[in-house]
């Protein structure tokens, strides 16, 4: 019997106890019940989860496959839906393989409704060859913009799961809570969704009220966030305060609770049966405020959040809206609050050159692997080896990047345990192989390339790993896989490495060079400063931040006054009195700006001249260039000049000499600063502000 929206109804009713769907949940179920292949987006709190789970239970012939990044988080997840009455089990890293084996034959035999797996299972050529043997009716990708390279949380895990999806001949549901519409359109076509339904519900939660609080320094911080718990003591509910490193959340949970705040501090630092512990305590309302890092929260349903606090900037307004949206689950009103320094940025800075690294460090590593490789391209270190061997890279978090990125291109492969599957990559084009290759006397040859290219197609041209089994089974009859790869590799069709046996790096080819995608490399990561220009800006917003956020996403409903953000209530109703939102405009703004800067770069080991308040420069003679400013001025001609021969124009039309002169002795490290510069317009800002504020926190870099 087909299941309907009636069956659906009464399934959510019985097992969850809401009486009615909300917020687009009937049409995407709906759309599943018809196999149509879903796109839902859902802000946090708005029941995406329902989409596929009551469908999971109505579905007939087949259970439902949740992709999910949040290992830590899945047996929440099932022991959830136990508790409701349906049959959920996982499979993860966290579990022994003989119990792995043993919940998957309890899903081969029809036991389990739903299988939560994480997106690296299906890294596993075994773990693939074990599903062509269970019976899937609907695959669901949760936290569905990880698998978008343009998204805020890319994670390549997800690149896998479009081929595997079409691979099983399933309907797909993907889910996520943030995506803007380009994030949308490349989730729709990472996951091969065809003629997708798509379900988007507003961002807009109206319950939720935004606000700023600017601060200059960690101090000044700590009193905004402690008066702001201060005044929330006896009102119920509970807070919850982010923060961007483990260290920083030591230190605010000591801060709390030495002035009487009870507070628990949960990161990945902690121990797996304290964090847990940590958790339930906060899930019982043991604990009213928890200092975390990001990760905390996430498939977590905690109704009565009723202020979130980033006491550090996040790195993007998709990380952030995320954050916040965990206040308020319950639709009754909650605060999100971000406390801002402008100093915020210069951490971020710091994570992008680590997960961002420039080219000469990729080269530098990928040069030191070449060196170090044995005859099978071997190279037996992990990422701090690999860092104190070459000079050019900066720690093993940033080697870690880079092997990550090598990795992604086909250029290295991790190798874990003794025995593996063989590497791969097709290296002829599709014309290539249709006229070398006779049908009649290279038959074995070009059976294993179609077989090879109908399961993991256009994967197959950065290089895939692929089992014994699953090549043996791919291979003409009365053929060896191996002899067969050995011919098409001889005659330069493909590439292949049998696995060598022992743990650490391979080398999949010997170029003299990196040979990566540096323009993709440079993009990602313009795009990452990019967004994280989008959240300061946010910070500074003068116009309702409501309203920037629903255009950021591209909601339709974005509005030019909300009348519930601090913006919007003005200095008459401060969340916090006596505080208000960060200032860059106006001789205010700029002191505070400029001492955060200061600050940021003395920590740093840098010493920062007297920064002087903007006045406004009617005549050249008012300028009268320090010997520092006089040093900057330089820099900033030889950027004009540099600017000018590319663009083959004349230097003043870039910016005037008096210009510069103004840059040099306001020294601006904003946009917005830099805007109130004579002679810098929109245009001019828009096309050279990014390389002379660049070249400004450069020239006090270099003292």
């Amino acid at each position: 019997m087909e299941p309907t929206l009636d069956s659906a109804r009464a399934l959510q009713r019985a097992h969850f106890g809401y009486d009615d769907f909300r917020g687009g949940q009937a049409d995407a179920i709906s759309a599943v019940f018809e196999r149509r292949d879903v796109m839902v987006l859902m802000p946090t709190g708005g029941g995406k989860s329902l989409c596929y789970q009551i469908p999971a239970a109505l579905l007939p012939n087949g259970i439902t496959i949740v992709v999910s990044p949040l290992i830590s988080l899945m047996k929440d997840q099932v022991d959830a839906l136990d508790d409701v009455g349906l049959h959920a089990t996982f499979i993860n890293s966290s579990l022994p393989l003989q119990e792995s084996f043993r919940r998957l034959e309890r899903v081969e035999r029809g036991e389990m409704q739903m299988l939560y797996v994480a997106p690296e299972r299906f890294e596993a050529p075994a773990f693939r060859e074990r599903l062509k043997s269970i019976k899937v009716a609907l695959f669901a990708v949760d936290e569905a913009h990880c698998v978008s390279q343009w998204g805020h949380d890319f994670r390549p895990s997800y690149l896998r799961l479009g081929a595997v999806r079409e691979s099983i001949g399933c309907p797909a549901i993907a889910l996520t809570a943030t995506a803007t519409p380009e994030v949308r359109r490349d989730i729709i076509k990472q996951l091969r969704l065809k003629d997708a339904v798509s379900i988007t519900r507003g961002f807009n939660r109206t319950n939720l009220s935004w606000h700023v609080l600017g601060a200059s320094t960690e101090a000044e911080k700590d009193r905004i966030l402690v008066e702001l718990l201060q005044q929330r003591k006896g009102k119920g509910g509970v807070s919850i305060v982010y923060a961007a490193t483990r260290k920083r959340v030591d230190a605010i949970t000591d801060v709390l609770n030495r002035r009487g705040i009870r507070s628990i501090g949960y990161h990945a630092g902690v121990m797996d049966s304290e964090r847990h512990r940590l958790q339930d305590e906060f899930m019982a309302g043991g604990a009213s405020v928890v200092v975390a890092t990001n990760a905390f929260g996430m498939g977590i349903d905690k109704p009565d959040v009723r202020l979130v606090v980033h006491y550090d900037m996040p790195g993007s307004l998709e990380a952030y809206y995320q954050e916040a949206g965990r206040a308020g689950r319950d639709r009754e009103h909650a605060d999100c609050v971000l406390i801002h320094a402008y100093k915020d940025r210069f951490t971020h800075d710091f994570f992008m050159d680590q997960s961002h690294p420039p080219r000469e460090a990729i080269e530098s590593v990928y040069a030191t692997l070449q060196r170090s490789a044995d005859e099978n391209g071997v190279v037996n270190a992990d990422a701090n080896q690999i860092a104190r061997s070459s000079t050019g890279a900066k720690g093993d978090k940033q080697v870690g990047s880079i092997l990550r990125i090598l990795s992604e291109q086909g250029v290295a492969r991790k190798l874990v345990g003794q025995s593996g599957p063989p590497w791969i990559r097709l290296v002829a084009s599709t014309e290539r192989i249709r006229t070398d290759l006779d049908a009649t006397r290279d038959a074995p040859e070009l059976h294993l390339l179609r077989e090879l290219w109908k399961v993991h197609r256009s994967e197959l041209h950065r290089g895939v790993e692929v089992s014994w089994r699953e090549l043996s089974r791919m291979s003409a009859e009365g053929q060896e896989a191996n002899d067969t790869l050995e011919k098409l590799q001889k005659r330069a069709f493909l590439e292949w490495r049998p696995w060598p046996g022992r743990e650490g790096w391979q080398m999949l080819g010997n170029a003299r060079t990196a040979p990566v995608d540096w323009q993709h490399i440079e993009s990602r990561r313009r795009l990452e400063e990019q967004r994280l220009q989008r959240m300061q800006s946010y910070a500074y917003a003068t116009k309702c931040r409501r309203g920037y956020v629903l255009r950021y996403f591209g909601d339709p409903d974005a509005m030019e006054r909300c009348g519930d953000c601090d913006v919007c209530l003005g200095k008459e109703a401060p969340i916090l009195p006596g505080f208000g939102p960060p200032q860059r405009k106006g001789e205010d703004g700029v002191r505070r700006v400029k001492k955060a800067a200061g600050t940021a770069l003395r920590a740093v080991g840098t010493q920062v001249r007297r920064v002087r308040v903007r006045s406004v420069v009617t005549d050249d003679a008012v300028l009268e260039l320090t010997m520092q400013e006089q040093k900057i001025m330089s820099a900033l001609k030889d950027l004009r000049g540099e600017l000018a021969r590319q663009a083959k124009v004349p230097a003043y039309v870039v910016f005037s000499d008096r210009t510069l002169k103004e840059m040099a002795h306001h020294a601006p490290m904003t946009e917005d600063a830099l805007a109130q510069i004579s002679g810098v317009g929109p245009a001019k800002l828009a096309k050279y502000g990014p390389a002379f504020l660049k070249a400004i926190v450069a020239s006090f870099d270099s003292r």
